[in-house]
């Protein structure tokens, strides 16, 4: 089946550009697999975060629960597909092994495991319970097993490397070990790989072997990435291509995001149903999102083409709490009156696509998808409505990808049309689709705090060069920038480098053109005592004497 659509695509591809040639510039465009046309396809996938975190109610596993007091007795994976159903998931990413190091199946790599629990007398294999599951049931599956382990001190967003070197290779073993236990048994089932805060320990002929087909997240191998943030959207214009150079990074985010770039690199969107709680805890159901505030995230992840990722919690019972399958299936119904009375919709490639109604009706979204198997061709778009023979705008926007919605006031329109005002090569639209919701949004919107927070004042010599702990002011996995003032003078950054948990961590500082330094936390901080070091050097020209620095920090 796979070769069968790999080679259907190749076709199609051929066709496609031969009829779809005529283009503004000689830019060619980065190109999707298969499975990554297949993979943006589902649109909405659903995380299963269960730990021994559930029981002790926190973030990050101190490992102060006894073993003999994990016993999810009312344990249901079937609900948990229930819950992924309801609002329209396709594919359910199990967290089979945490930061702790806590592993979910009958593993020889640990005793710190399943196995060792009430579970089942200890034959419990929640891992093989969610595989059968999701089998007989047709729901996708993804694996996520952490890179790092608090056993062998192979930190957070270190991707595996251990803070000890000489632990290094013992590791990379133990860590081998637990994708070869994985992949072997399920290995053909498995849609997704998951590397949370990328990737350093050679794996890759491990997946090639056991499920080549899998879309692989982070690491050096990567066929999706990190929207770079974990609040439920994803910034426009979401440019599906990237340079190669930052695709090999293994950690590229949106911000890497770029028409012209030569690897096709889809954006996912992963964010919890309750603030930034990932694991359940007994005082976190104050933090629930709402209906309204999911489908916010919704039109600003899954309509600006990427995957939105969205997390389940079950608890200390095994069950997803009601009142959160409650939201999921509200969640749900909510998308589907959204888009249940389509006006019209049409298919075609050319420089302007109409879309005529049968009479004149009022209309309050418009969905555009191009065909990504000819790859992501337009730059430019205009969005207008004919009413009473005269043509008015809409909405204007750049990258379409996989799926753009443009939500806007009711109108009554006689037709819509799209004018691409600059591509590529001439645009292949799979779907202009117009519909009317008559649903009027209350404020649900969520907007990320970009306040300047001062971080530090230090006195910096000649040489520029500074230190700064940021442990305090990075309390979520995400995007953050960092500026230094002299007197009110912006500054300029040469030389920038983090240190996670005592160790250099290369990629996740960068000196940015406008002279601010970008970060890239792509883990959840622990908040251990000067865990997130910047260091770096600053452009002072030429001078003398020492100075007074200011350092802000603003989270994207």
């Amino acid at each position: 089946m796979a070769n069968f659509l790999s080679l259907f695509l190749s076709v199609s591809f051929v066709i496609g550009m031969v009829n779809g040639s005529k283009s503004q510039n000689d830019t060619f465009p980065a190109m999707p697999t298969p499975e990554q046309v297949l993979w943006q396809d589902m649109e909405l996938s659903m995380f299963v975060h269960f730990a021994p975190n559930t029981w002790e109610g926190t973030e990050t596993d101190n490992r102060v629960t006894p073993l003999a007091r994990i016993n999810p007795e009312k344990l249901d994976v079937n609900q948990w597909i229930d819950a992924a159903e309801s609002f329209g998931a396709k594919m359910i990413i199990f967290v089979a092994k945490h930061a702790g190091g806590f592993c979910m199946w009958q593993t020889e790599t640990t005793d710190y495991s399943i196995k060792n629990t009430p579970y089942k007398n200890g034959k419990g294999d929640i891992l093989d319970e969610i595989a059968k599951a999701c089998f007989e049931r047709g729901m996708k599956l993804g694996i996520y097993i952490y890179p790092g382990d608090d056993t062998w001190g192979a930190y957070a967003g270190g991707g595996g490397r251990t803070k000890d070197p000489t632990k290094q290779e013992a590791y990379n073993k133990v860590l081998r070990m637990q994708w070869e236990e994985v992949l072997s048994r399920y290995g053909k089932q498995i849609s997704e790989i998951w590397y949370d805060g990328g990737l350093v320990v050679p794996l890759e002929d491990i997946v090639k072997k056991y499920a080549p087909d899998a879309i692989v997240f982070q690491g050096p191998f990567a066929s999706i990435r990190w929207v770079g943030n974990e609040q439920g959207f994803a910034p426009y214009p979401a440019w599906n291509g990237v340079k190669t150079e930052d695709a090999k990074t293994g950690i590229a985010t949106a911000d890497h995001g770029n028409p012209d770039g030569k690897s096709w690199l889809p954006l996912e969107v992963d964010v919890p149903l309750k603030d930034h709680n990932w694991f359940w805890s007994p005082t976190n159901s104050k933090n629930l999102r709402n209906a309204g505030q999911l489908m916010d995230m919704y039109y600003k992840s899954v309509g600006r083409g990427a995957v939105l990722l969205l997390n389940s919690a079950p608890d200390t019972t095994g069950l997803i709490p009601a009142e959160d399958m409650a939201i999921y299936k509200e969640f749900g119904e909510e998308i589907k009156k959204r888009f249940l009375n389509c006006i019209a919709t049409t298919e075609e490639k050319g420089e302007v696509i109409t879309t005529e109604f049968a009479a004149k009706t009022m209309a309050d979204h418009v969905v555009i998808c191009e065909d990504i198997i000819f790859g992501e061709r337009v730059r430019e778009y205009v969005v207008e409505y004919r009413s009473g023979g005269q043509w008015l705008e809409i909405s204007r926007g750049t990258s379409i990808g996989h799926k753009r919605i443009e939500k806007f006031d009711p109108v009554e329109a006689e037709a819509v049309r799209v004018r691409f005002l600059k591509y590529s090569y001439l645009p292949v639209i799979r779907e202009l689709s117009v519909y009317y919701s008559g649903i009027t949004d209350e404020s649900n919107q969520l907007t990320a705090d970009k306040k300047d927070v001062l971080v530090a004042s230090q006195t910096i010599t000649k040489t520029g060069k500074f230190e700064i702990d940021l442990t305090g002011y990075i309390k979520k996995a995400g995007q953050y920038k960092v500026i230094a003032k002299s007197n009110g003078k912006a500054m300029t950054f040469d030389e920038v480098a983090v240190f996670l948990h005592g160790v250099e961590t290369p990629g996740f500082a960068a000196a940015k053109d406008d002279g601010s330094c970008n970060l890239n936390i792509t883990a959840h901080p622990t908040g251990e005592k000067s865990s997130i070091i910047l260091k770096g050097k600053l452009n002072l020209g030429k001078v003398n004497g020492e100075f007074k620095m200011d350092f802000y920090i603003q989270h994207n």
